[in-house]
């Protein structure tokens, strides 16, 4: 998955302009990343996170039978005031489920075609614990899924807390045919501390890392079907709870869990 900036759609204030250097790459043909947009979460604690930036999915089985309700109440996302953004997934009764949790996207507000998009995110941990950071393409509403395209860049299994999945969803490789990639971390866990989770979405090739480390990329010669990762795409954020993918909530899974986004940043190619 590579290519140039084409173009970007934003609808709303950016909140910050900068150089990259972490991962900039200096050498001549590889991208130069500029930051042209974020969410550093900061705000006072309590408080939903910015709506300039983000709205909500409320409801229930978004396609994979979860088992959670998501809100846009403060019980299930807000900031902690101190530079996170904080998703609770909680056991309770509501609107005829067993659990409430929080769906955030950028959808109609932050829209972007091709760059460098990164988080840095704290995870949960525990069996049926589903969380994820993702990417559905803008035409979702008028073509459906899997026409749109859909980009997963952190995708994990509570029960697994060393591994993250990275995948592609589009006509003629989705679901169970997805082009998609395990990756573990060769030690430690993603539940017990900050990890880095991003894409490096060029026209021909989409690259995805953990902590800086390559572990999958692809483009239009390696997906089954049709390649439609070449227009703008929005943001999402969740924690699903139960489906199809993790399985039921299991016995020693204790509620409720907290993922803590440290940030959410989008570089474009500035060489």
């Amino acid at each position: 998955m590579r290519n140039r900036f084409v173009g970007i759609l934003i609808t709303a204030p950016l909140i910050l302009v900068a150089t990259f250097v972490g991962c900039a790459e200096e050498d001549e043909g590889n991208p130069k990343w500029e930051l042209v947009w974020a969410d550093e979460f900061n705000g006072p604690a309590g408080e939903l996170p910015n709506p300039a930036n983000w709205t909500y999915d409320i409801g229930t089985n978004w396609g994979n039978n979860q088992l959670e309700w998501t809100t846009d109440r403060t019980e299930n996302v807000s900031l902690d005031g101190e530079g996170h953004l904080v998703f609770t997934a909680r056991e309770e009764s509501f609107e005829g489920q067993n659990y409430t949790s929080a769906r955030i996207l950028t959808r109609g507000l932050q829209e972007f075609t091709y760059g460098r998009i990164e988080t840095r995110v704290d995870l949960p941990v525990g069996q049926g614990i589903w969380p994820a950071f993702w990417m559905l393409g803008e035409d979702f509403g008028t073509v459906g899924w899997p026409q749109c395209g859909e980009i997963d860049i952190m995708e994990y299994r509570g029960q697994e807390p060393n591994v993250n999945w990275g995948s592609l969803h589009g006509p003629g490789h989705f679901g169970a045919t997805a082009f998609t990639q395990r990756y573990e971390l060769p030690q430690g866990r993603l539940d017990t501390g900050f990890h880095t989770f991003a894409i490096e979405w060029e026209g021909d090739e989409i690259r995805w890392y953990l902590d800086d480390v390559l572990f999958h990329s692809g483009g239009p010669e390696d997906v089954q079907g049709e390649w439609v990762y070449d227009h703008p795409f929005y943001l999402i954020l969740n924690i699903a709870v139960g489906g199809n993918w993790v399985g039921p909530v299991g016995p020693n899974t204790e509620f409720p869990q907290s993922m803590l986004v440290d940030y959410v940043r989008v570089y474009q190619d500035a060489s």
